[in-house]
């Protein structure tokens, strides 16, 4: 089972593809929450992903701009993809077992 922060650093990377860059994942988780997030607040919970095998890295060549240092773009994997598929059918059974009163009071909150 994977965190809300890390299912929704998993669904910014879907969305970002080829431009999923630490910096661009924290605006776009940033532009969908409407929170703000630290530096430590997006790569700690990035390298864990890593770890777990639900995300993988590929660095690129270091630029001036970044002061000789490499951009790592990230890429999920068929373990990251298999994790949000299990969280979707979660989501999905547990909205479904809702009695119908209930699912028109929330959406009329």
């Amino acid at each position: 089972m994977i965190s809300r922060t890390e299912e929704l650093l998993l669904l910014a990377i879907c969305r970002l593809q080829e431009e999923a860059f630490g910096n661009t994942i924290r605006q776009e988780m940033e532009a969908v929450t409407g929170k703000r997030y630290s530096v430590g607040g997006i790569y700690v919970p990035l390298d864990r992903l890593v770890k777990r095998g639900l995300l993988t890295t590929e660095e690129g060549q270091p630029t001036p701009e970044r002061l000789g240092r490499p951009r790592r773009r990230y890429q999920i994997s068929a373990a990251g993809l298999r994790a949000l598929r299990e969280v979707q059918e979660l989501h999905e059974r547990t909205w479904g077992r809702l009695p119908e009163l209930v699912a028109q009071q929330l959406r009329m909150a």
